[in-house]
């Protein structure tokens, strides 16, 4: 059994409760839930894992910072909230010194396995004959669009363009628009129901069309897969560490 002392964030959300089934169901041990309304206690904890908003997860790093300088190990913190805006993540990224930050739009196998499918599928179909829409959807509670998820996959297929996504993604049309640009990433958003998440990668050409695709059917797929993160994160240095870096990729 593993010594490790977890702290859960966002613990009365729907993944902080499958985060909070899955230790158990380990023999894991958690030493503190946390919700919005309580106080912010790391003092028993080795690892967090978070599934809450990013004023949240800024606050929550800031404390393992801290509680980091008074012990000989650094915290580790396991952040799967999305919506992040640029300033966010400079925050974030200035902690990476004194906190070992695990970030994901997504912990499950199969999609950290479909980005590099995107990727490869990217390098191979040229932008002048393929376009490329990234599709998904999700429960209507959902706060951010595009997801964390499939800004992932955008960047992925960017990264295989070698261009930054930031110039070539069209997030929305509406009206009229006029014909499509050459070399764009485009997105679209499903909000709906209890949808879990789905998300497709869609390259167009003039004659054929590919779709790669990802259905999650249960949100422990992804509590599984912070757990692992936790685990992989209080082995390592501080610093900022993805889920292709906790799975070997």
């Amino acid at each position: 059994m593993s010594s490790v002392r977890f702290a859960v964030t966002g613990a009365k959300g729907r993944m902080g409760q499958a985060v909070i089934r899955v230790l158990k169901e380990r023999g894991l041990e958690i030493v503190t839930e946390i919700d919005k309304d309580d106080a912010l206690d790391l003092s028993q904890a080795d690892a967090i894992i978070d599934f809450s908003t990013p004023a949240a997860s800024l606050s929550i790093a800031k404390a393992a910072a801290a509680e980091g300088k008074k012990r000989s190990k650094p915290l580790t913190h396991v952040i799967g909230s999305t919506g992040f805006m640029p300033q966010d993540d400079a925050a974030l990224n200035a902690l990476t010194s004194e906190v070992v930050i695990i970030r994901s739009g997504n912990y499950s196998l199969g999609v950290n396995i479909l980005m590099g499918l995107v990727k490869q599928a990217a390098e191979k179909l040229s932008a002048n004959d393929w376009d490329i829409e990234v599709l998904e959807a999700h429960h209507k509670r959902k706060v951010d669009a595009p997801s964390g998820t499939a800004l992932m996959l955008g960047e992925a297929a960017a990264a295989g363009r070698e261009v930054n996504l930031p110039d070539v993604k069209v997030a929305a049309r509406d009206g009229l628009t006029g014909q499509r640009e050459t070399g764009t990433i485009g997105f679209s958003v499903i909000r709906g129901g209890g949808i879990v998440g789905e998300h497709s990668v869609l390259f167009a050409s003039e004659d054929e069309v590919i779709t790669l695709s990802h259905s999650a059917r249960d949100r422990t797929l992804f509590a599984r897969g912070a757990v692992e993160a936790a685990l992989y994160g209080v082995k390592q240095p501080v610093g900022l560490y993805n889920m292709q870096d906790v799975l070997g990729f």
